[in-house]
């Protein structure tokens, strides 16, 4: 066998089934952007890397992002601190329709621009992949140009991209006292004009958001362009979101914090991923904690992601997410390392492709300057990144 790069002298971490956080010394090779060799014996390579034994992960993966907006919502946060409510806010004309106004507003260009700072950080923690939902243009032509410049990220910068389209994000102001029209529009107007900008589509399912029975039809018009769907589900209430998602086969639910039994068993029954936000959770001061346990007992793959956006989750480290999710939902360290490599590639849809070390899966790599896996958790602030590799190639690097 003859490979690209080879990396010796490492500690896998694989993220497979059998040994998820068992690292075990070991080499790992590359060819054509692949890994065709990972085990203890070295193979022939026109490249070889010493890693020092340094760990290697799977590079990370952000499954919920709104990365791509104009602007910010630092005077909301103010309002926040004095005691005003997420939908107190939102019913004030502030919170996502807020966002969206500046969103229009911006050129592609300049959604570009200011998304990239965002990108860079996520990059720089090793993340290879991030998931990009558009959602703040609410008109068919804001919609796509979000779309485009996600897409124009992926072409920017080493990273792979899914964009998915969320069009059912909020009710915009031209729409007021008319969400079944405007749901007319996201489906008969929106959706057959995406042109394939999108991966998979998305709705927010909450009383400030839309109903089940809407979210339905935004489902069945997903179902007939052939894009799988996801849901936020959830978040502020129970409108048992998570089941309605399990029915379509949805690739994730989102966000759950008020999730019952029933959507949970849904859940456990279709294979959707439950995707927890921790710094939503965090930072809008929750206090109902997502049904942890349940989803343990039910086999519940979890998946955690930045849900990095103005409003309520500024935040674009995954490694802060993961301390998050340990110290706020009291997951495991293996817990939170498989949310955001193998259970993060399922709720995409990509898990043939990323989020474990395995022959034949893009060699995407995070390599990491610490002496136990539970570092990438414990620690506050601190980038242990040594080198980030996409495809075979090494593209961010450290001291």
């Amino acid at each position: 066998m003859r490979a690209d790069t080879l990396w010796t002298n490492a500690r896998l971490l694989t993220m497979t089934p059998c040994r998820p956080v068992s690292a075990e010394r070991g080499t790992i090779a590359a060819r054509d952007g692949h890994i065709v060799h990972i085990g203890p014996d070295a193979v022939d390579a026109a490249r070889t890397i010493d890693c020092g034994g340094r760990l290697i992960t799977p590079g990370l993966i952000d499954c919920h992002t709104h990365l791509v907006h104009a602007g910010n919502r630092a005077a909301e946060f103010e309002l926040r601190l004095k005691g005003a409510s997420y939908e107190e806010i939102a019913r004030a004309g502030g919170g996502i329709v807020s966002t969206m106004r500046q969103t229009r507003e911006a050129s592609e260009a300049e959604l570009v621009e200011q998304a990239l700072p965002r990108l860079d950080a996520l990059i720089g923690e090793g993340v290879t992949t991030v998931e990009i939902k558009s959602g703040y243009g609410l008109d068919p032509g804001s919609e796509r140009k979000m779309l485009r410049a996600a897409r124009a990220l992926g072409e920017q910068r080493p990273v792979r991209v899914a964009t998915t389209f969320l069009g059912a994000h909020a009710l915009p102001p031209e729409f007021a006292g008319r969400a079944d029209a405007y749901i007319d529009a996201v489906c008969d107007d929106m959706l057959p004009a995406l042109g394939g900008l999108a991966d998979a589509v998305d709705a927010f399912c909450e009383g400030i958001g839309f109903s089940p029975a809407q979210v339905e039809r935004v489902f069945d018009a997903a179902r007939n362009q052939g894009l799988p769907v996801k849901l936020h589900a959830e978040q502020l209430s129970n409108l048992h979101g998570a089941a309605l998602a399990a029915r379509y086969g949805a690739l994730s639910a989102d966000h759950l914090e008020h999730l019952d039994e029933v959507g949970v068993a849904a859940m456990a029954a279709s294979g959707t991923v439950a995707t927890l936000l921790p710094g939503a959770y965090y930072f809008t001061r929750e206090t109902k904690l997502p049904p942890i346990d349940a989803l343990r007992a039910a086999g519940v793959p979890i998946a955690l992601a930045t849900d990095s956006n103005p409003g309520t989750s500024p935040m674009t480290s995954l490694l802060l997410v993961m301390n998050m999710a340990a110290t706020l939902f009291r997951m495991t360290v293996e817990e939170c390392l498989l949310g955001v490599t193998r259970n993060a590639a399922a709720a995409l849809g990509l898990s043939g492709e990323i989020g474990t070390l395995e022959i034949g899966k893009a060699c995407d790599l995070a390599i990491w300057n610490v002496s136990e896996p539970a570092e990438l958790v414990y620690r506050i602030g601190f980038n242990p990144l040594h080198a980030r590799v996409f495809g075979g190639e090494a593209t961010v690097r450290q001291a």
